[in-house]
Parts: structure tokens; sequence; C-alpha cells
């Protein structure tokens, strides 16, 4: 059996995957990520460390006893854990949906007028406030001591991995995000330069493949958790990635929509792709490259319509019956339309707007709960849709995943808003299962993580496109490209100057 790990951004997930990539068991404990109203959010270190402690621990107690191969770890993606040269946290971690360093970026931008096309040009994302890089020249900045302590920067991931390994190092993935180079799938001098680091080289950690064993569990972390000593530990790679692996995405030219707390649209390419000269280039293992087109709010426009327009609506059973509520209203929620704009960050697809705000149109006052909560589903449809028709790449099947991909009405919604078919693979914990994979394909069970992806892959469900779906959403996607235009000319432009 393997061991996957998922270190998230307010949750933290484990589970169990025998030799064909079968789910057996999974365990999770949530976290409180601090939050404030400047555009700050970090975690706690010992919090996320007792974390992992637990679910691992609990996971084990349910293997009875069988044999372990060996441990993967993913997580989300950069921000910054600074470690001291005794490998303690300096601060509070810092996430990447942090915003503090915007002032910062936005100075040297005005120093240098093609910083972010000169950023793109190097790592194909365009590049986010809470990447390492921002968030360094930040901590420079506004807390030199902390930068004058630091022996590491590291990230979620690798933080773990090091409580576990006594290692550092980190993947390609986030050293290309950091922002790095595409290219050479490395940090990159370049960039260090262009933010004024160039002195700071040191504190960015070695980078391997994700596919390679980063060391083994130690006696020290044995202890704490239960593992055995010796346990094989693989580098594995950013959330992103592992959940498209673990999805069964293998090849170019496969898509695949990860409908989390954000919702990311990518295809898969042999080759770096810089085009549109927008959204985020991830780094897959086995040589890949995932152009990908972000609408920042995923899942999370549930979560505002459970405590904003159903508060009555808790538990256990929430998502569900907010969905049976929606699925009370007709096709196209009878005329009202949600622009799904609802984050703090504003969108960086379909162009970069940090003002982009969400908001309703059409509504009237025969629109009750039911149109509004379904119109909510809907937009999140038609933004997928804009977000692939913005890679321009033609697709044969869309692989969905995340906790959105739960949801039959919203996968069959999806299927008709992008006229095309929708597989949900089975199982729930993709992004442990790609880091499970990851450490089978360290371990010589697979020839290569693309054949682990393809070899694993079971579809628990597809929706194919209703043809007369299809044609009404069309339709009313010309008018959801409107109203998004609407919103990203107007309100936009006001916060841009006064931003949220």
């Amino acid at each position: 059996m393997y061991l996957g790990l998922d270190i998230g951004t307010s949750v933290i997930k484990a589970a169990l995957f025998d030799r064909d990539g079968a789910e057996l068991a999974s365990r999770m404990r949530r976290m409180s990520p601090r939050v404030a109203p400047l555009g700050w959010s970090e975690l706690d270190a010992d919090e996320t460390w007792a974390g992992v402690r637990a679910v691992l621990a609990e996971l084990l107690a349910l293997s009875g006893g069988a044999e372990l191969r060996g441990l993967g770890i993913t997580g989300v993606m950069v921000g910054c854990w600074p470690l001291d040269r005794d490998g303690h946290v300096l601060r509070p971690p810092i996430l990447w949906n942090d915003a503090r360093a915007r002032g910062l970026v936005d100075e040297l931008a005005a120093g240098t007028p093609d910083l972010m096309e000169q950023v793109f040009a190097g790592s194909g994302s365009t590049m986010q406030l809470g990447c390492i890089l921002p968030v360094l020249a930040w901590l420079r900045r506004h807390e030199p001591r902390v930068v004058a302590r630091a022996a590491r920067i590291l990230c979620a991931k690798d933080y773990v991995r090091y409580r576990l390994t006594g290692e550092i190092a980190t993947d390609e993935s986030e050293a290309a995000m950091a922002p790095g180079s595409a290219r050479a799938r490395d940090f990159d001098a370049g960039q260090l330069d262009r933010l004024g680091l160039s002195d700071l080289a040191h504190l960015l950690p070695p980078v391997r493949r994700a596919e390679t064993l980063a060391g083994r569990i130690t006696a020290t972390a044995a202890a704490e958790i239960g593992l055995p000593e010796g346990l094989p530990v693989a580098i594995g790679t950013g959330d992103t990635g592992a959940c498209v692996i673990g999805a069964g995405c293998s090849a170019p030219g496969q898509a695949a929509t990860v409908l989390g707390t954000t919702c990311l649209n990518g295809v898969l390419f042999d080759r770096p792709v810089f085009t549109p000269a927008h959204g985020l280039l991830f780094i897959l293992p086995g040589n890949l490259w995932m152009r990908t087109m972000v609408n920042t709010a995923g899942t999370t426009v549930l979560d505002w319509a459970l405590t904003t327009l159903t508060p009555e609506i808790a538990g256990g059973d929430a998502y569900v019956r907010l969905g049976e509520l929606a699925a009370t209203a007709p096709p196209h929620s009878r005329g009202v339309m949600f622009v799904p704009y609802l984050s703090a960050s504003g969108v960086i697809a379909p162009r970069i707007e940090p003002g982009a705000r969400a908001g309703f149109v059409g509504l009237a006052p025969h629109h009750g709960r039911a149109e509004i909560v379904r119109a909510v589903y809907e937009g999140i449809a038609h933004a997928i849709r804009h977000c692939f028709a913005d890679i321009g790449a033609t697709l044969s099947v869309i692989r969905l995943s995340g906790g959105g991909a739960r949801s039959p009405m919203w996968a069959q919604m999806i299927a008709d808003a992008t006229g095309t078919p929708v597989e949900v693979p089975v199982g729930t914990e993709f992004g442990a299962k790609g880091a499970a994979l990851c450490v089978a394909t360290a371990l010589g069970d697979f020839a290569s993580i693309r054949e682990a992806a393809a070899a694993t892959f079971r579809p628990a469900r597809r929706h194919d496109p209703d043809p007369g779906a299809m044609a009404a959403f069309s339709e009313a996607h010309a008018g959801y490209l409107l109203a998004s235009a609407a919103l990203l000319d107007g309100p936009a432009a006001h916060y841009r100057a006064r931003p949220a």
C-alpha cells in the first residue's frame, strides 16, 4: 500500500491506496487559516504539523498492519515557510492567497513598466502576490530580521517532508511558479534579479523531480507518528499537478478541471506554451506542462451561497441540499445570471484583473432563492467554458475532480456548457492519490508517472452533453460574455483604484 498526504489551505487529508490506485481509506483534519482585512493569509506551523501527525496516525490505525511501500506528499503551492538553521519556522507561514505584497509589486511595476511581461515570458504564469519571490521581497522590506535569520524558504509540502525526513528540497512545480523558468523547470536567476532578490538565492532549496525519492522517515518522526522508520518518501509535486495526475490525466491533449476552492481549467502539453499571455502554466511530473486558466472562485461560491442565501441549510449534507434547491429551478434560472468573480484577489482569466468582482445580472422580482442558487452553479459552468475557450485547444473530454465533481448536476451542467463529455474518476482524494503515485513511480512500481496515472484511472461517471441543453447554454453564454465584460470594465476599474 501507498500513503498519500495532501496539505491544503484549510484541510489536511491523507489516504491509503493499493497497487491499482484504488482508494482504501482516508482521513482529514481541518485547520484555521489566519486572515486579516489587509489581505493577509497565514497558517500556524505547529497546528499544521499536529494535523499531519493526527491524520497519518489515524490512517495507520485503519491499515490493519498492512505493509506500506512509501509515502508521497503534495500541498498548497508557493507562499513562504521561512526556516532558521535549526529548522524552526521563523514566523507564521504565508499562504498562496496572501495579498500583502500588492503595494510592493505595484511599486516595482511602476519602476519597470514591462515587469509583469518579463515575469510571464520566463514562467508562463501571471505572477500571483502570494508566490515565493514577491512574499520574500515583502519580508525583506518589512521583516528584515526574519530574512536575516532565514536559512531556507520552503513551501507547505516541503516543510512537512523536511519534518518527516530531515531532507531539504522542492520540486519543479514550485520552482517554476516562484516565479522561475517554465522551460528549465527550475528557479531562475533573472526572476530573482527582477524582484531585487539576487543576493537571497541561497535561501531557495535544491530542485528535484517529483517522482524521485527525497529520503526516509526518521526515527524521530517514526516515534511521533507511528510510521515505520526508514519508510521511503517521494519529493512530490504541487497540489494542482498531483490532483490532475491523480485524476488520470497523463498525456498531451488531455483536459482537466479541478473544481475546488478555485476552479482550474487546463490542457496538457509536452512543451511549455506561453499563449495566451495570461493565466498559469503548471509544471507536471512526467515532463508535462498544463496551460491553465483559473476562475479564482470555485466551490467558494457554494460556501458563500450557503452562508448568505441559505443560512438555514447546515450539517454534513448541506451541499447536497443546496444542489437539491438549485435543481428545483428551471435551466438558466428564468433569466438571472451570475458572473462568479467572487474572490478578493480578482481574476487572472479571461484577463488579469485584481479588481474583478462578482455580480448577478437580470435579477427581477419574480426570482426566488432557487433561481439565484442555480445561477451560482451555472455561473461556474459558464466560467469554465470561457476559460477553455481562452486556451483555444480542441477538447475531446474533460476530467473533472475536486469537491465540485461530487455533484452530478454540476458535472452535467459543465458538459452541457462546454459541449464536451465530462468524466469523473473513481475516488475522492485525487491530490493524495497523485502524491502516492509519485512514490510508487520513485520505487519503480511503475515505469513512469504517466504510466502510473493511466494505469490507475477508473471512470466513476461520464456526462455527455445533451444537444438541447448545449444549444441553450450556447445562447446563454453570449449573454454571460457581455455580463463578464461589463463587470470587468465597470466595477473592476473602480476597485483597481480602491482595492477591497
